[in-house]
Parts: C-alpha cells; sequence; structure tokens
C-alpha cells in the first residue's frame, strides 16, 4: 500500500515498531507489521548514510561488517541515488528526494566517461530516475550526453556496442548479455531528443544479441567475442558463471529484462518472443528452487549446497511484471509475487542492527573471483524496489 505522503517516514517507523512490539509475544517468528517495520528500518538505513562523492555504497560483507564503496566510474555507482529516488516514489518521504539530489550531483561526471560500456546502469539508474520525479531540464541534458557517450562504443562492422576494454589480447570485441541493459538510455534518447541515431543503435544492438547470445534451449551466453574486421564471432565465452556453457543465473536475468525492456519501445515481436522463450528456460529449470531464488548459477554440480543470488531474483521478477502486461501468461505474475513474498521476509532481509546501507542478503557478485559471495549487494535493492513499485501499479 503507498504510504500517504503527508505522514514522514519517521513517524511510520515509531508506529510500526510500536505494533511490532506490541505482537512481539506472539508465536509467529513473521507478520505482516513486523516485515513491514523492519523493511522501514532498512529504508531508513539509506538515509542515515554518509554523503560522499568518492564512496557510493556497492556491498556489505558480512563476515567483516564492511561497506565495500566505490567511485561513480564504477558500474554500481548508479543504483545507489536510483535507490534512493524509488524510495521517494515508495514513500513521498522528502528527505530520500534530497538525499537522491545529492548523490546523484556527483554523477554528473560520468558522463563523458567513454571507456565504459555501463553508462545505462551508472546514468540511467541515477539521473534518469530522477529526471522521472523532476523533469529538470539539467538531468535531460546529462542523460543526453551520456547516450552520445555511449554511442561511441558502437562499432558498425559488429553491430554493437562494446562491453569490456580489458583483455583486448585475448577478446578483440566482447559483448556481454549485461549490455542489453544499457540499451534503456540509448531509446530514452531519442524519445527526449527526437534524435533517432540512438533508438537505431540500441536496436542493431538488440538484433546481434538476439542472434548470437542464445543457445538452442534459450539460455543466455555471457560474453560474445568478435573480430572487428569481418564482424563474425570469434568465441563464446564466460567471465561469472560456472563454465563457458553453463547458465549464469544473472546473465539470463539481464537478458530477460533486456529483451522485454526493447519491446517496450519497439514493439518487436522477436523481442518479444525472446522474452519469452528466457524465462520459460528460466521458470521451467529443474534446478530452480521452490521459492524461486535462483543458485548462482544453474548449471553448478554442487547444486543444492552452493550460494543463490537474490539479485538475479530480483530483476527476473521485475522483468515479469512487466512482461505479464504484454502477455496473457499468468505465470509470470505468479512468480513475482512468489519473489516479492519470500524477499518481504526475516530469511532475506538484512537485520534491524545492521548498520548498512542495503535491503536485502543473499545476493551473489561474482562467484569465479569469490567476489561478494551471499553478501548485501546494491543492485539487488534496485531491482527489489523496482519491483515493489511495479507490482503496485497493477
Amino acid at each position: 500500500m503507498r504510504i500517504n505522503k503527508i505522514y514522514s517516514l519517521s513517524f511510520l517507523l515509531l508506529v510500526l515498531l510500536i505494533s511490532c512490539n506490541e505482537n512481539s509475544n506472539k508465536k509467529e517468528s513473521t507478520n505482516v507489521v513486523s516485515v513491514d517495520s523492519l523493511l522501514l528500518i532498512r529504508y531508513h538505513k539509506l538515509l542515515d548514510f554518509p554523503v560522499d562523492s568518492v564512496a557510493f555504497p556497492r556491498s556489505y560483507n558480512t563476515k567483516t561488517k564492511e561497506v565495500f564503496k566505490v567511485a561513480s566510474s564504477d558500474w554500481t555507482s548508479g543504483f545507489y541515488p536510483g535507490n534512493l529516488w524509488q524510495l521517494y516514489k515508495l514513500t513521498g518521504d522528502e528527505a530520500f528526494k534530497t538525499k537522491a539530489k545529492a548523490w546523484t550531483a556527483f554523477m554528473e561526471k560520468e558522463k563523458t566517461n567513454g571507456g565504459t560500456h555501463d553508462m545505462g546502469f551508472k546514468m540511467y539508474c541515477s539521473y534518469g530516475e530522477g529526471y522521472e520525479v523532476n523533469g529538470i531540464e539539467k538531468y535531460k541534458e546529462v542523460l543526453l550526453e551520456s547516450a552520445t557517450t555511449l554511442a561511441t562504443r558502437y562499432n558498425e562492422k559488429v553491430g554493437s556496442l562494446r562491453s569490456w576494454d580489458f583483455n583486448k589480447d585475448i577478446w578483440e570485441f566482447p559483448v556481454i548479455i549485461d549490455n542489453m541493459m544499457n540499451l534503456e538510455l540509448l531509446f530514452e534518447a531519442t524519445k527526449i531528443s527526437g534524435d533517432s541515431t540512438f533508438h537505431k543503435i540500441a536496436v542493431q544492438h538488440a538484433n546481434t544479441t538476439l542472434k548470437n547470445h542464445f543457445r538452442e534451449d534459450n539460455s543466455s551466453v555471457h560474453v560474445v567475442v568478435y573480430d572487428t574486421i569481418s564482424g563474425q564471432v570469434k568465441d563464446k565465452v564466460t567471465h561469472q558463471g560456472f563454465n563457458d556453457n553453463s547458465a549464469w543465473a544473472r546473465g539470463q536475468a539481464w537478458g530477460i529484462y533486456g529483451f522485454t525492456m526493447c519491446y517496450r519501445y519497439t514493439k518487436n515481436v522477436l523481442y518479444l518472443e525472446q522474452a519469452e522463450k528466457s524465462a520459460a528456460f528460466y521458470l521451467n529449470h529443474d534446478n530452480l528452487p521452490e521459492d524461486g531464488i535462483p543458485y548462482w548459477d544453474f548449471n553448478d554440480p554442487k547444486i543444492p549446497n552452493v550460494v543463490k543470488d537474490v539479485s538475479a531474483a530480483t530483476i527476473t521478477a521485475s522483468a515479469l511484471v512487466e512482461l505479464s502486461s504484454y502477455t496473457n501468461d499468468t505465470s509470470y505474475l505468479d512468480y513475482a509475487d512468489k519473489v516479492l513474498n519470500i524477499l518481504k521476509s526475516e530469511e532475506y532481509i538484512l537485520s534491524s542492527e545492521i548498520e548498512a546501507p542495503f535491503i536485502l542478503d543473499h545476493s551473489t557478485g561474482n562467484w569465479p573471483k569469490k567476489d561478494e559471495m551471499d553478501e548485501p549487494i546494491v543492485y539487488g535493492d534496485y531491482y527489489f524496489l523496482e519491483l515493489i513499485l511495479r507490482s503496485e501499479k497493477i
């Protein structure tokens, strides 16, 4: 239920905490009041985090009790201001809006950073969210310059935006499935500017990905490497999955979300069909747990004795809410509801005692490097909040 904007978050937090205490003698470990109060406590932790232009919160190490902070150049930097904007939309509390503006301003210098493909993650999740709320001309200008910068990574011969710049001696022109998410910035740039160049690049990138990134079972390859002279595929590998032939859970989520989003802007039925095929692979997989929260890779041979990835679940669930609006498949909403309900539980919401600006636990960042394993990660929260907002609109 949307919180009435005349109430402050602090007042609601106090009321819910009192209600929670009154129910403390009940046998149930979780009830609507206690879960809502716990969520509000977690939301408030985002407000408490000190503003720092070079210390965007990315994840929280539950063992060392430390927040891992990054500069604005990191691919995850835009999610934290995005979370604040979404919390403002959820609660109407001006404190979130004020903090969101402050953190978003620190992102502006990234609008000309052409050394990364992650302009959508960084700039659309921050300035894009802010522009939706405020409609500020300045935000629009930043978004357009960011899209212009992203477009410089497009290779006409390959028909794609280049993903990473590292490993150049091995990967001539790598394109990762994650890159589908950055197309939203290009589509929006055309909407707000009227310049079709951005839209055309996004469409061509989506077409190239559609052609080369999916296996016969509709699972997604993580990295496709291209030859810049011929434009042909040189290799198909993984960087974050179990092996080159496995289905890395978050990669599957990026594909479902990315092609659903592309259908929104183009109404190309091929994109809709791929989103549905990818969703079918994910939802019907034998290794998808009963609670809907996937293991970090669908093909890890040690399942079920491996970590899960909440971020893959929130990305997928948010995408399926949108996908349901284009189809008559009720299983999409069933999955989204299941994920939303399980994540709104004490098993997944961080304890109220943890002083860290995160909401959910049990995401997995990079298993091969044993980095950010089974921890709160900022993008897991971002798509969780988006899932709540999208579910409210149904």
